[in-house]
């Protein structure tokens, strides 16, 4: 999997990257980013939320398991401390962190629960975690293309499952518990852009077969100007670290 990311790594960044920028947002204001805050980001991609935690003079860190994603991670913020590294096996002592966050990052994660476990222990006493997910079945436009995608590869339907956050936060120990749930808007501008976005890391041959499929299901999608414009929803959630 690390494979894939590292080779997706550009296209990702430019594709579609940008479109949790809301879900981040929220985490950085209710977990109380502001100047001088030490902050991680667990699972952090091509670096965006770096980058928006730096822009409010946060001083930063990332980490991934994807070296491709770490070296656009670097580009895209290039004053934090970003490294290759398993999320279940974070590279820092305990408790250096005023604030962790992880956005679509911790279900990539072979053991979820071993990972939030090293997000909370690398987070100093009254710290702050956050998490960030898709929403469950039903909230997200592009699950109309994803469902496309997996039955053109002979693939079960796919749904997504309401993540439970708060319930992950408290059960690893975490106080003062509180979320809630944010849209998030993905546009296309053309069918090419929207059937390499949705094929990411297919080649030209596997983007023939499926493309068709891809813009039957993203037909009510369509804006007027030839586009597509999909809404999806992210649950996000953030709890204090207790004292120890």
């Amino acid at each position: 999997m690390e494979d894939f990311w590292s080779e997706v790594a550009e296209e990702w960044a430019l594709l579609w990257a940008r479109s949790p920028d809301p879900a981040r947002d929220v985490l950085l204001t209710e977990s109380g980013v502001r100047p001088g805050t030490h902050v991680l980001d667990v699972g952090c991609g091509s670096g965006e939320l770096l980058a928006r935690a730096a822009a409010l003079g946060a001083s930063v860190a990332g980490v991934d398991s994807a070296p491709g994603m770490v070296a656009v991670a670097r580009r895209t913020a290039p004053d934090g401390d970003v490294r290759v590294a398993d999320a279940q096996a974070l590279p820092w002592p305990a408790a250096v962190f005023d604030v962790v966050l992880a956005v679509n990052a911790l279900h990539l994660a072979d053991d979820p629960d071993a990972a939030l476990a090293e997000m909370v222990r690398v987070t100093r006493a009254g710290g702050r975690v956050g998490l960030a997910q898709w929403a469950e079945a039903g909230r997200n436009d592009l699950e109309a293309v994803e469902r496309a995608v997996a039955l053109a590869h002979g693939e079960d339907d796919v749904g997504r499952d309401d993540p439970h956050l708060d319930t992950l936060l408290r059960e690893a120990g975490l106080e003062d518990v509180r979320g809630g749930v944010v849209d998030v808007v993905w546009e296309a501008p053309d069918d090419a852009t929207l059937v390499r976005a949705a094929l990411l890391g297919e080649d030209a041959e596997g983007r023939a077969v499926s493309a068709g499929a891809v813009l039957a299901a993203a037909a009510p999608y369509r804006t007027d100007g030839g586009g597509y414009r999909f809404v999806d929803a992210v649950r996000w959630v953030v709890g204090a670290v207790p004292a120890r």
